[in-house]
């Protein structure tokens, strides 16, 4: 059977697709016929005229990681010259920055750094919270909240409550990358799928959301792929967590697997996962195009290919532009282009919550740096 028109009038009718099947679509070239599924599910799941995006600030606070993935340029191991961890000084001047351009919140990530226990994180958290009551702080990964466990002796649970507590709002997906072992232990040593996939229910256990996310082309096939949409969408049967499913693909240019895959992703491979992965993740509500990675063009194409979201104009952004990519927006730009592409573009926060704020004249400025 070379026809996929079953499988997709079986989403269209309201059944579930398998993983066998949802194998069967990522190796099919019928780009065409996913695309107008996935796009007619997206429609049906949100406002079908309307496609978000949010203003906020990806703040690393540090680049000090004592874990090697070949997939990275920005870490730096302990004690090399250049490392630096930012200081509250630093980090409140970034976010008077950001409010000052209509921001709602804060995306702060960073290596995993060998000295900072749970105090640190609750410290940082709890004098940025004081400081900005109503700003959203989306921060950390699974592989941070790992690095805690190691070093505090805490459980993920207990983790997640205290930082809750000291302000956290909500967890970005990153650390993802493919959930297959077999793919991480090649290019990676930190947390392991299952590592990863408990940590985030921790996270919606202790009443948090998050966003959950791929990064493919790094040696990965169909199948680890399929079982990584898989393993999403089983936790979020259980826990309803996830706000959002984010896919982009490998930047390779400064890195040092990227010496070694001959082959990338095309942008129909991108363009195919992100439809495949509309249809499949049934029990995600939004599906966030990766701009910054595909490009402009490519992102505003994904809005017609199941994504409703256009991510963040991203005022600032270290770990994928150290690796190569180097694509820059600013409100007006991303406006323009969902407009052009049919939608009403409409500013939100990191909950999917709508924005209200005049952008008529709006000159925010992103350079990502």
């Amino acid at each position: 059977m070379n026809d996929i028109q079953p499988i997709l009038d079986k989403v269209l009718e309201g059944g579930r697709i398998s993983s066998d099947e949802c194998r069967f679509l990522l190796e099919s070239r019928d780009l065409a016929k996913i695309g107008a599924a996935a796009d007619e599910i997206r429609r049906r799941k949100n406002p079908p005229d309307v496609v978000t995006y949010i203003i906020d600030r990806n703040i690393n606070y540090t680049n000090v990681c004592n874990v090697v993935c070949t997939f990275c340029a920005f870490y730096r191991r302990p004690g090399k010259p250049d490392t630096y961890v930012h200081s509250i000084e630093e980090i409140c001047k970034r976010i008077d920055e950001t409010i000052a351009l209509g921001g709602t919140g804060v995306l702060m990530q960073g290596g995993l750094h060998p000295d900072f226990d749970i105090e640190w994180y609750e410290d940082l958290l709890s004098t940025l919270h004081e400081k900005y009551p109503d700003f959203q702080l989306h921060c950390f990964s699974p592989p941070e909240i790992h690095n805690i466990h190691l070093i505090s002796g805490l459980d993920y649970e207990t983790i997640l409550a205290r930082l809750k507590k000291a302000g956290l709002n909500s967890m970005p997906g990153g650390g993802a990358e493919i959930l297959d072992d077999e793919v991480r232990k090649r290019v990676s040593t930190k947390c392991t799928s299952q590592e990863w996939l408990d940590v985030m229910r921790a996270v919606h256990k202790v009443g948090l959301r998050s966003t959950a996310t791929m990064m493919f082309g790094i040696g990965d096939d169909v199948g680890h792929r399929v079982g990584h949409l898989q393993k999403i969408r089983d936790l979020q049967d259980e826990t309803g967590g996830f706000t959002a499913f984010i896919p982009w693909t490998f930047q390779r240019e400064n890195t040092a697997l990227g010496r070694k895959i001959t082959e990338e992703p095309t942008g129909i491979d991108y363009l195919k996962m992100l439809a495949v992965s509309r249809l499949f993740l049934d029990n995600v509500q939004h599906i966030q195009a990766s701009w910054l990675t595909q490009g402009l063009r490519l992102g505003q194409t994904a809005l017609g290919f199941g994504a409703d979201d256009m991510g963040s104009i991203m005022i600032e952004e270290n770990v994928v532009s150290a690796a190569g990519a180097n694509t820059d927006a600013n409100e007006k730009e991303l406006r323009y282009q969902i407009r052009e592409a049919g939608y009403r573009p409409q500013q939100r926060d990191i909950l999917y919550n709508y924005v209200d704020r005049e952008v008529a004249r709006s000159s925010v400025s992103a350079e990502v740096t």
